[in-house]
């Protein structure tokens, strides 16, 4: 009987003795748990100019006349020029569409009046495709030329030049890596200033990509832009 009682006292001893030691575990490990809450998301940038990698350059010129057929024959003659003019200067065949023009008659037109000098109205278009940009921009810089045939390129936007970047798929890893090199010293340095020590990622993201002019004036530059945000644990 002695030795029932024995072991019941020692087993609720033992019983005891582990809910203390439970009782002491259970701050220790609230604060184990809530350092792992302690975190700091920082942005990482990084930006790149790079050079366009495609052209693409509507030649719109206007023919006009009173004669369909005369009209015709001129818009041949300034359309094949206008080719000529883009071969010449190293643009491939392949590189230079023409579009069908179109052709307005200011005497059908239901506004206005009909006072006007020439009843027809046609505006062509040549346009180039290339990848060869240095040389599509050696030849907007010689313009004049056409101009010597009658030719006067349009300054309307939608005949304007697209410089365009297509090789990002080739930069990408190496933004990707900068920028998250720039988000983990800025991670660091706020855990410096926080007596803290900066941890493992907790989660990351990254931002979309963009790709805009570098300026008005040089639209043929571009300037590459990623955003990565990235999120760190703290320790003490």
């Amino acid at each position: 009987m002695e030795n029932k009682e024995c072991r019941t006292a020692r087993g609720a001893f033992f019983i005891m003795l582990g809910l203390i030691v439970l009782g002491l575990m259970v701050p220790v490990a609230a604060k184990v748990f809530r350092s792992y809450e302690r975190t700091v998301t920082v942005k990482g940038l990084c930006e790149k100019e790079v050079a366009a990698d495609k052209v693409i350059w509507p030649v719109s010129f206007k023919v006009v006349g009173n004669d369909l057929e005369a009209l015709n024959e001129e818009i041949n003659s300034k359309t094949a020029y206008a080719r000529s003019f883009l071969e010449r200067g190293g643009v491939g065949a392949q590189d230079i569409s023409v579009s069908v023009p179109v052709v307005s008659d200011k005497y059908a037109n239901e506004y206005g009046d009909n006072n006007r000098l020439y009843r027809y109205v046609a505006t062509c278009t040549v346009t180039v495709c290339s990848n060869e940009v240095d040389k599509v921009l050696a030849l907007m810089g010689r313009q004049s030329e056409l101009l010597t045939q009658g030719i006067v390129p349009s300054s309307e936007w939608q005949s304007q030049p697209q410089f365009l970047f297509e090789g990002l798929n080739d930069i990408k890893p190496e933004m990707i890596q900068e920028a998250t090199r720039n988000a983990r010293l800025a991670g660091e340095q706020f855990a410096k200033d926080s007596g803290s020590r900066l941890g493992k990622i907790r989660s990351a993201s990254q931002g979309s990509f963009s790709i805009e002019d570098r300026d008005s004036n040089t639209p043929q530059v571009k300037r590459v832009r990623v955003v990565t945000s990235v999120v760190y644990y703290l320790n003490r």
